[in-house]
């Protein structure tokens, strides 16, 4: 059966340069009288050929912003298009500061203890907690492809304008440096556990 079809293509304002709008009327069967309605681009092009914007900032020099994507394109041109910025997405400062006041509990809906942390790792910036300490220092193990030290910046410094000294890829802590000694100490630690572990299991 044939379907008899009358197309009416126009330009839309309400969309951006080069889009236009299409109405399609259905003259002849079932759905006779019923209009489909489709966008099109006469542009036709991908994200990855368009030039970044330039940043609206007082600076006398045009910075066009960074183009950050969650993935990687296909085609090597696009990807020589990408190189000018980094494609990492920034972190928030002070993100672990939402974590706060959120704990684990048990089957039994009891709430499991605080971890207390060794005394060098001291908490740095404003209002920080040891649970937030915590919480960062465990994402930078876990993500952080650079050595974790700490912060660097004076507790001064970070007091007097946090926003502007704290480094976000480094945990909320003071500055750490992780001695031979220390090492040992905590390998000793480990093997007391397993001992430990090994006369709970033969009991």
């Amino acid at each position: 059966m044939n379907v008899s079809i009358e197309r009416k293509r126009t330009d839309c304002a309400a969309l951006p340069k080069g889009w236009q709008r299409e109405e399609v009327l259905r003259k002849t069967g079932l759905s006779a009288g019923k209009v489909d309605v489709y966008y099109y681009s006469r542009a036709m092009r991908s994200d990855t050929s368009l030039i970044p914007p330039i940043r609206q900032t007082a600076s006398i020099f045009k910075q066009p912003v960074t183009v950050v994507r969650s993935q990687e394109p296909d085609n090597a041109k696009a990807k020589r298009e990408l190189q000018h910025g980094s494609q990492v997405k920034p972190k928030q400062l002070f993100w672990e500061k939402r974590l706060e006041n959120l704990g684990a509990s048990n089957t039994h809906n009891e709430e499991i203890g605080s971890i207390e942390l060794p005394k060098r790792l001291r908490p740095i910036g404003p209002g920080i907690r040891e649970t937030t300490v915590l919480q960062s220092l465990a994402t930078a193990l876990h993500h952080n492809t650079l050595p974790v030290t700490g912060q660097t910046a004076s507790k001064t410094s970070l007091n007097t304008n946090a926003g502007v000294f704290t480094n976000p890829h480094q945990p909320l802590m003071t500055n750490v440096t992780i001695t031979e000694e220390d090492v040992k100490r905590q390998e000793e630690r480990v093997q007391y556990a397993r001992l430990r572990l090994q006369e709970a299991l033969r009991a």
